[in-house]
């Protein structure tokens, strides 16, 4: 099943609809809204087809009683610590990385991204899971059969923000403003690339109308979704609408940091890393973060071509 939530004035939550495989129409759900048929209440599909269109739409949820955000690609973890000179700890491979992130409202996928350039704007490409309850101390397969919903993230950071938030010792607050998913959510069922725990395909990003990243959200991902959910969920209940992000996508190159698409590579899936790889080849970075007027799309293709999620389709605006 794939539902999307269109847009509707003096409603925070859209309208819950579905629609059909190839992203053209939607029909009406049945279920107000995507949190209630989470909490229960059935889809009865309406045959009432219309014109579906991404810029409609909100995220699939416009809001969630809970976002984490891991950091499974633990390529991304270890180049942003050897650009500095640090060693990645031991543990990291074995224990999740985590944030709690806001929640109580997302972008839209077409909806601006509104900064200051001096915080330094940045996208991060990552595959999200909506969940339905999970019980404190759930085991990895009792996560995996939580999963309800799969999804495409734009995880937005200031990263010029994030070393003095960093720096306190109390985690990010400012530099995690609000993100944007992709328009539709999608059952495990019907994604062929969905198993082990991990979807697997080309997460495409693309700045400006050229490719930046053509990374495998399949490879280079330490801990599949099931890990992380039981990570969460080690010490407390999740709520029913709970949103588990991956992390920035990031694959290895043989065995090494990556290129970018132009020189052959798979790209990043985020600024940052493309920052990183410069400075350890380099010296210093080049490649400057987001500025008003950039426009960044993240999407995933199915093995015939067609758009599986949508399109995430944000430009960069200045704050007024």
């Amino acid at each position: 099943m794939k539902l999307a939530t269109l847009l509707e004035a003096g409603r925070p939550d859209g309208r819950l609809v579905v629609v059909d495989d190839d992203l053209h129409r939607w029909s009406p759900a049945g279920a107000a809204t995507l949190q209630d048929m989470l909490d229960g209440a059935e889809i009865a599909r309406i045959d009432e087809w219309q014109p579906f269109e991404s810029s409609a739409c909100a995220s699939p949820l416009p809001r969630a009683y809970q976002f984490l955000d891991g950091s499974a690609y633990l390529n991304h973890v270890e180049l942003v610590r050897r650009a500095r000179g640090a060693e990645m700890p031991e543990s990291f491979w074995t224990d999740p990385l985590m944030y709690q992130g806001g929640s109580d409202s997302f972008l839209a996928p077409a909806e601006p991204i509104t900064g200051d350039p001096d915080w330094g704007i940045d996208f991060e490409g990552e595959i999200a899971v909506i969940t339905g309850h999970v019980p404190m101390g759930a085991t990895r397969d009792q996560a995996l059969k939580a999963i309800r919903f799969v999804m495409l993230c734009n995880d937005i950071s200031l990263r010029n923000l994030i070393p003095n938030e960093l720096a306190k010792g109390f985690g990010f607050v400012q530099s995690k403003p609000a993100c944007a998913f992709a328009p539709v959510a999608v059952t495990p069922d019907e994604l062929d690339g969905w198993h082990d725990g991990k979807l697997h395909g080309i997460l495409r990003i693309d700045l400006n109308g050229e490719a930046f990243g053509r990374v495998d959200a399949g490879v280079d991902m330490t801990f599949d979704f099931g890990q992380l959910i039981a990570h969460a969920a080690k010490t407390r209940d999740l709520a029913a609408g709970t949103i588990i992000g991956s992390g920035t996508v990031s694959n290895k190159l043989d065995g090494g940091p990556g290129k970018p698409v132009a020189d052959g590579g798979a790209g990043y899936a985020c600024i940052a890393e493309q920052r990183m790889v410069e400075t350890i080849l380099t010296g210093a970075p080049k490649t400057p973060f987001l500025q008003p007027g950039d426009r960044v799309q993240i999407w995933m293709e199915d093995d015939a071509g067609k758009n599986i999620f949508g399109t995430i389709d944000q430009t960069v605006r200045a704050m007024k």
